[in-house]
C-alpha cells in the first residue's frame, strides 16, 4: 500500500498570553497521498489556517506550542526538525500560497526579483534562464503582458493580480506537497477555473499533492478528491468530496452545505433621492519612457464610465481583475484623482481638495478588500473602529463612543469583548467583519464595498449579505458593491454594470443581466460563476 506523502497525526496547537492558554486545535489527524488533493473545509476561526501554517512551522513560536502530535513527512517528525532541514523543505519540497498576498509579499522588490529569488536559492537559476523561467510562470498564471509587469510592485497590481504572482511563486520549484491556504480569495470567477485547471494540469504532470483550505464548497467539489470539515479546531467529518458532499453525516458538514447567501435585494424605489453620481468618469495612468521621461501613453483604467446611484439601492461593479472595478470605486469616493463629474447628494465633488472632502468622509465610506492591509497592526480592534468617531463625532464621550464601538461589533456578528485585542488575533474572516464595522459605526449614506466578502466562508457570507441589506433598509444606505463572486452579487444588487478594459460592457437590471446576459464576456462570467463544470474562457482571451 502506498504510504502518505504527509502524516498528521494526533495534531494539537496552544498559543499562550501571559498566564492564559487557549487551543485552536485539538487531536487534528488526516494524510494526504501522493498526486491527492485533499480540502480543508470550515468557517473562519475553525483551526484551517493554522493547520496550513502548522505544517511548516509558521506559527509564532514560543507563544504557540504543540501538546501533542506529529507531522510526518519523508519519513522525519516536521515538528522535531532541525532549522536546516525545514530551510530544505520550505519553498522546495513544500511550498504554501497565503491568503493576503499583499502582506506577503515585499513591497520594496520588483516582481521579478522577488520570484527571482526563489529560482536563485533553490535551483541557482540567475541571468536569462531565470527571466524566462519567470515570464513563464507569469503565463501560466493568466498575467497578461507579462514582461511589462516584471518591473512592476506590489501595490500597482490588483488583489487578483497579487495572488497570481503569489502562486507563481509558490509553483516555481515544482513542490511535492503544495499548500494553498484560499489561494483563489481573491480572483474572479474565470480566473478562478483557469487556476484550478493549471492546478489540475501540474498535479497530472508532477504527481503533485495539495492540502487545498477554502471556503468556496462549489471549488472542493469541483477540485478536490477528499475533504475534511473543521470546526472549533476539530475534524468532525472527513471522506471523497462525492461521499460527504451527497450524505453529509455530521449536523456541521450539513449546515455548511445549506449556507450560501440568499434572498432578494431591497427593492428600489426610483422616487429616493441620487446619492452619487458620475459622468463620463475617466482615470488614465500616464506610461512615460525616454531619458525625459516624456509620456508616451496611457492606461486607462476607467475609461468613460457613467452611473447613477440612488439612496437604498445597491449598484453591483463586476469583471475580472484588472477591469477597472476598484479604481472607478477609488475615483467616485475622490480617493484618487480623476476627470469627469462626481457628485454627491447634489454636491460636485470632483474637483475638491482632500480639505474639501473632509466633512463628507463620514457620509462616505470604504471598506477595503484587504483587511490586513488596511488595519493598522499597532490599534487595537476597538481603537480602529473608535477613529472615526473621534474625528467626525468629537463630542461623543468615551463611554459614548465605546457604546458606538461594541454595538458596531455586535451587528457583524463579533464578541464586544474582542474590541481589546489586534488585528492579528483574528482569522482573515473575523478581521473583514472588523473592517465593515469601522466603516458601518459612522452611519455613512453611502459605501463603497470592495469585494467585502471575499475572505469570508459561505455561511459568514450569508450573514454578511443579510446584515447589510438589514442596514441599508434602516438607514437607506447606497452601496456600491464590488465583487467577483457574482452569487453574492444577484443577492444584493438592484442594478449591475460589467466591466472590462476600463469600460463597462453591459448593464442594466440585476435580473435582466442574470438571467439573459447579451455579450459573449457577460455570459461567460456567469458559466464560470454558476456552473464550474460548464466553463468556457473564451470569450475571456479574445
Amino acid at each position: 500500500m502506498t504510504e502518505p506523502l504527509l502524516s498528521v497525526r494526533d495534531l494539537s496547537v496552544a498559543f499562550h498570553q501571559g498566564k492564559e492558554t487557549s487551543r485552536a486545535m485539538d487531536g487534528v489527524s488526516f494524510d494526504i497521498m501522493p498526486g491527492e488533493v485533499v480540502a480543508l473545509v470550515g468557517e473562519s476561526g475553525s483551526g484551517k489556517s493554522v493547520t496550513a501554517n502548522s505544517i511548516l512551522r509558521l506559527l509564532p513560536y514560543p507563544a504557540a506550542s504543540h501538546p501533542s502530535g506529529e507531522i510526518i513527512f519523508g519519513g522525519h517528525d516536521l515538528l522535531k526538525a532541525s532549522d536546516q532541514m525545514l530551510r530544505q523543505v520550505r519553498g522546495n519540497d513544500i511550498t504554501m500560497i497565503f491568503q493576503e498576498p499583499m502582506t506577503s509579499l515585499n513591497p520594496l522588490h520588483t516582481i521579478e526579483k522577488q520570484i527571482g529569488e526563489i529560482l536563485d536559492l533553490h535551483q541557482g537559476m540567475t541571468g536569462q534562464a531565470a527571466r524566462a523561467r519567470i515570464l513563464e510562470l507569469l503565463n501560466q498564471v493568466g498575467i497578461r503582458e507579462p514582461e511589462k509587469r516584471l518591473q512592476a510592485y506590489p501595490h500597482q497590481l490588483s488583489g487578483g493580480q497579487r495572488q497570481r504572482v503569489m502562486i507563481a511563486m509558490a509553483l516555481a520549484n515544482r513542490p511535492k506537497l503544495l499548500v494553498a491556504d484560499e489561494p483563489t480569495t481573491a480572483l474572479d470567477v474565470t480566473v478562478q477555473a483557469q487556476i484550478l485547471e493549471l492546478l489540475s494540469r501540474l498535479k497530472g504532470e508532477h504527481g503533485m499533492s495539495m492540502l487545498f483550505i477554502t471556503h468556496d464548497l462549489g471549488i472542493v467539489r469541483k477540485f478536490a478528491d477528499r475533504v475534511c470539515v473543521m470546526t472549533r479546531g476539530k475534524i468532525v467529518e472527513t471522506g471523497n468530496v462525492e461521499d460527504v458532499f451527497t450524505h453529509p453525516q455530521h449536523e456541521y458538514t450539513r449546515h455548511l452545505l445549506a449556507s450560501e447567501p440568499r434572498g432578494e435585494p431591497p427593492v428600489a424605489d426610483p422616487t429616493k433621492p441620487i446619492v452619487m453620481e458620475g459622468q463620463d468618469v475617466r482615470v488614465w495612468f500616464p506610461i512615460k519612457a525616454g531619458l525625459m521621461r516624456r509620456v508616451v501613453d496611457h492606461v486607462k483604467a476607467v475609461d468613460g464610465v457613467s452611473l447613477s446611484l440612488r439612496a437604498g439601492e445597491t449598484l453591483g461593479v463586476v469583471g475580472e481583475s484588472g477591469s477597472g472595478k476598484t479604481t472607478l470605486g477609488l475615483a467616485l469616493a475622490r480617493l484618487i484623482s480623476s476627470e469627469g463629474r462626481i457628485a454627491f447628494i447634489g454636491n460636485d465633488i470632483g474637483n475638491y481638495s482632500f480639505k474639501q472632502m473632509r466633512p463628507l468622509r463620514d457620509r462616505l465610506q470604504v471598506v477595503f478588500q484587504d483587511p490586513y492591509g488596511s488595519l493598522s497592526p499597532r490599534m487595537s480592534v476597538g481603537e480602529i473602529i473608535a477613529e472615526g468617531l473621534k474625528v467626525h463625532e468629537p463630542s461623543l464621550s468615551p463611554d459614548e463612543r465605546d457604546e458606538r464601538v461594541r454595538w458596531a461589533l455586535t451587528e457583524v456578528g463579533l464578541d464586544p469583548d474582542t474590541r481589546w485585542r489586534y488585528p492579528h488575533e483574528f482569522s482573515g474572516g473575523q478581521r473583514q467583519r472588523i473592517a465593515i464595522a469601522r466603516a458601518m459605526v459612522l452611519k455613512p449614506r453611502f459605501v463603497m464595498l470592495d469585494e467585502p466578502t471575499s475572505a469570508l466562508d459561505m455561511t459568514v457570507q450569508a450573514q454578511v449579505v443579510d446584515l447589510l441589506r438589514d442596514l441599508q433598509k434602516k438607514h437607506e444606505l447606497a452601496y456600491l458593491f464590488i465583487s467577483h463572486d457574482l452569487k453574492v452579487v444577484k443577492a444584493l444588487a438592484n442594478h449591475v454594470i460589467v466591466m472590462r478594459g476600463g469600460k463597462v460592457v453591459e448593464e442594466g437590471p440585476s435580473e435582466q443581466i442574470f438571467q439573459a446576459p447579451q455579450q459573449d464576456y457577460t455570459k461567460a462570467l456567469m458559466a464560470a460563476a454558476f456552473d464550474l463544470r460548464a466553463v468556457d474562457t473564451a470569450a475571456i482571451s479574445q
